[in-house]
């Protein structure tokens, strides 16, 4: 953790140094932002070892106060040149870069990119990941908790972009290490590939089409991977929101074969501010992995598994968000345990108070 923060410190002081020496007519600047999210959950089912469902990253431990997510961000810009770097801590590192070097579980982001030509840039590190709407930061979501399609989907990436955008369109590709990979699995040499399209006609819209091409595994046993995340999200009026989306998903069923294995995930979040400070959220969703590609249960049917979900916020100031959340699981088959007995359900609420600076 200290060579963490100490190379934190140097690159905060090359940034220093960038902003003193480079071109005036860049006027570069360095920003300082974090979040604090702490958080509350009990899971009806009671697990004894105090962790919910291994398919959760966030909000994952069972009646106990802990934080979620926590980061410290540097960023520098300017006219061609731009780099982030930012330190985290909490249960969402420690479940979902548990795959990672140790050293590395603490990274959020550690990027830089330069503008190569009018609205064309190039950036290369670890980033946020381009699929999906959600996010780590809970804040930054319509729900307190991720949806399913978030949680078995990347949050990160490490590789490098090219991203052009004007007004109302914004075109990626990406060179990638792996789904979710900062380090690529032992034995693979297979690069993973992605796309984004966004679409915004208006301030009352935004299209989106992100893609994954790649493969998981050691090559030995390659399995190529491909995937398309869909979604819309619709200002429909000044209180009321809708995102609406759905997740598809092929994956070879053995080396070199033309079977396929599939999955889908469909979801729908509708948002009512009644106040500037007040809000509620109600999300409905299902995921279909009959094969176990991404969530292996050993079951009959796989995991086929329906989410209901409402939410309540309150932000008493600008910077500070307190949310409440029910939410349901109801799966086909007998998929969770409580004391001891596997049923088909599964019940949790769980509250938070977040704030950022």
């Amino acid at each position: 953790m200290k060579g963490i923060f100490l190379t934190a410190a140097t690159i905060a002081l090359t940034m220093q140094a960038m902003a003193q020496e480079g071109p005036a007519k860049e006027t570069p600047k360095i920003t300082l932002s974090g979040y604090v999210e702490a958080y509350y959950g009990f899971d009806l089912n009671e697990p004894a070892n105090h962790t919910r469902p291994p398919f959760l990253y966030n909000h994952a431990r069972h009646n106990e106060l802990n934080v979620n997510h926590a980061y410290l961000k540097g960023s520098y810009t300017a006219d061609r040149v731009r780099a982030n770097l930012a330190i985290m801590a909490g249960t969402y590192a420690q479940y979902n870069l548990a795959a990672e070097p140790e050293l590395l579980r603490h990274v959020y982001e550690a990027n830089v990119g330069v503008r190569i030509g009018k609205n064309l840039w190039i950036d290369a590190g670890i980033m946020p990941s381009h699929i999906g709407f959600e996010s780590a930061v809970s804040k930054d979501c319509f729900t307190l908790t991720r949806s399913l399609m978030a949680e078995n989907t990347p949050y990160y990436e490490a590789g490098a972009k090219i991203t052009w955008s004007n007004k109302k369109w914004t075109v990626a590709a990406m060179y990638l290490n792996g789904w979710q990979r900062i380090r690529r699995v032992d034995g693979n040499q297979t690069p993973g590939f992605g796309t984004q399209v966004v679409f915004k006609p208006g301030s009352k819209a935004t299209l989106n089409w992100s893609t994954f091409i790649g493969n998981d595994k050691a090559d030995s046993v390659r399995q190529m991977r491909y995937f398309n995340d869909v979604y819309g999200i619709f200002n429909i009026t000044d209180r009321f929101s809708l995102i609406a989306g759905c997740d598809y998903g092929l994956e070879q069923k053995a080396k070199g074969s033309s079977d396929m294995n599939s999955w889908f995930s469909p979801i729908a979040i509708a948002r009512y501010a009644f106040s500037g400070n007040i809000a509620l959220a109600a999300r409905y969703e299902y995921y279909n992995d009959e094969n176990g590609v991404i969530i292996a249960t050993g079951t009959p049917n796989g995991f086929k598994t329906g989410g209901y979900s409402l939410n309540f916020d309150v932000a008493p100031v600008s910077n500070v968000l307190f949310r409440v959340e029910g939410k349901l699981y109801s799966s086909k088959d007998d998929i969770f345990i409580k004391n001891g007995a596997v049923k088909n359900s599964n019940v949790a609420l769980t509250t938070s108070l977040a704030v950022s600076f």
